[in-house]
């Protein structure tokens, strides 16, 4: 969770430690846009009962979003979806193997009725920021900090 004292509303759920270092990118702009979030380390193949713990547990819990990175088959935003009621974006994660590609296609070919949005691979800032915007429907300050962005980046 952030340093901050507010509930987490984006949950972010990993497939392996190693993907950490990209996913910092995805913490730090939603410190930057001031969105609570937690943390979550948790394998859809070697720990699913994990998973399906969390990604159950997440609507009560207060999150509205779900950020899940995952590479090589990446299963983890499709089991993700299958437990939860929530949006869930993927973060499809660069592989050694074929680039992420991999990961890519696995999270666009989601089977009807378990929806998974997808970024670009290793893009944890915009999964970050489209997570905002999926707030910002709702919620005027997340709206605020997202019009905030867009105005910064037009003057850069």
């Amino acid at each position: 969770m952030t340093e901050s004292e507010k509930s987490p509303l984006v949950g972010i759920i990993m497939g392996s430690k190693s993907d950490l270092p990209v996913m910092e990118k995805c913490t730090e702009e939603l410190e930057a846009l001031s969105v609570p979030y937690e943390l979550v380390i948790a394998s859809a193949h070697r720990t699913p009962d994990k998973v399906h713990e969390w990604a159950a547990g997440a609507a009560d819990r207060g999150i509205k979003v779900i950020i899940a990175a995952a590479g090589k088959a990446a299963h983890l935003g499709g089991v993700v979806a299958a437990f939860t009621p929530l949006p869930v974006v993927g973060v499809p994660m660069k592989t050694s193997d074929l680039g992420g590609m991999d990961s890519l296609l696995s999270m666009v070919q989601m089977p009807s009725g378990v929806p998974v949005a997808c970024v670009a691979i290793n893009g944890a800032k915009n999964a970050a920021i489209y997570a905002a915007q999926i707030l910002g429907a709702t919620m005027p300050e997340f709206r605020a900090a997202i019009d905030n962005l867009k105005r910064e980046m037009a003057e850069a």
